[in-house]
Order: structure tokens, then sequence, then C-alpha cells
């Protein structure tokens, strides 16, 4: 080999070095998991980043000012989708009062608020009627509360959630699902701030920019 093309060799594995090493940053079994077999996604050609959350859970609070600041900057190849997770009845009572709000119109009006109402004035929303009380001072009808509720629709959302929630294989909130074939926690990841790095690593991956 000639002088010229060694040196031509050289110049372009150091030039490659940057790509590998943003590349290797995250690893697959340490920062994120593979979901076995990959899940649906309804978000069509956008890779969807799914945030797994309760609204009982103090972590998915603290976590919401982050995907907040992620939804603002977010690369433009994804789109975010809310899901509560169903682990036991309360979180699914809490998932009929998300789906209520999506199928009412309210839920960009009263979804931070309900987070607001747990966490910043401790009330108790652990039953159908306060949670009625509580859509009834944000302007819902209780009348349009009480059939929507209950409603087949609604039923129909929490069976779906409950059944991602096993097949994502998560065992705790906030878990983030990207495009239904990877999972990450803030634990994995080392916390909210990089969780967002892992996620948009993510999604440069499935929408080939890896």
């Amino acid at each position: 080999m000639s002088r010229l093309i060694r040196s031509f060799a050289v110049f372009a594995c150091l030039l490659a070095l940057p790509w590998l090493s943003q590349a290797e940053e995250y690893l697959e079994g340490v920062h994120y998991e593979r979901i076995e077999p990959p899940q649906p996604t309804i978000t069509g050609s956008k890779v969807e980043v799914r945030v797994v959350f309760w609204y009982g859970c103090p972590h998915c609070y603290r976590f919401e000012p982050y995907m907040e600041r992620w939804l603002r900057n977010k690369p433009k190849e994804a789109q975010l989708v809310h899901m509560p997770g169903v682990f036991r009845p309360l979180w699914e009572l809490h998932a009929r009062a998300f789906y209520t709000m999506e199928l009412l119109g309210v839920r960009d009006k009263l979804h931070k608020p309900l987070f607001d109402a747990m966490h910043l004035e401790r009330r108790r929303l652990d039953n159908e009627q306060a949670l009625e009380d509580f859509f009834a001072e944000h302007g819902v009808a209780r009348e349009d509360f009480r059939k929507t509720f209950r409603s087949f629709a609604v039923e129909t959302r929490v069976r779906q959630a409950k059944l991602l929630t096993r097949r994502y294989g998560i065992d705790g909130v906030p878990a983030v699902i990207v495009n239904g074939k990877y999972r990450l926690n803030n634990g994995m990841t080392g916390g909210p701030a990089e969780t967002l790095k892992v996620i948009n690593y993510l999604v440069k991956l499935e929408s080939g920019g890896g």
C-alpha cells in the first residue's frame, strides 16, 4: 500500500470515529431493551414514542415536564403518545379517566390538572365520584362524564392498555416504548434528562438515520 493510500485510510477512520462513538453511546440491554415480539403502533409513518404512566405515580409526575420539553423540540420523524399503565384496579380507574378525557376532547385541558390535583393539592381522586367532581370543576357536564366513563369505547381502550402493559414487558412506570420495539426507563438511562437522549437515539435508529 502506498503512503498516499495509507494516509487516506487513516483520515477516513478518523472521520468515522465521532459517528462510531455516537452509535455506540447507548447499548441494547443496558440503556434500553428490545421488545419481543414487537408491538403494533398507531402513528403511521411516524416513529411512535409512547409514554406509559399512572396519575398516582410521583415519578411519572416529575417526568411529565421532561416529556413536555422533548415534545417542543422532538425530531420531526417522531410522534408522542400517552398510555396509562394498568397493573391494578386503581390504575384502571385512572385509565378510564384518561380515556374519558380523550373521548370528550378535553385531554389537553385536564391531563396536567389531574396530575396537579393528586400531587400538588394532595386530593384523593381514588373513586368514580371524586373523578366526576374533578371533571365537573373543569367544565365537563356530569352527564357527559357518566355516559363516557363507563362506555364501551372507554372499556375497549382500557382493555387494550391493560394488554399492552403486559406485552411491553414493563414492571413499573414511567416507561417509554419506542416504535413498539424498545423499552426504557429512567433507571436504565441514568435519569430523565438522559432518557430524552436515548429516545432521540432510538428515533434516529428507527427512522433510518442511525
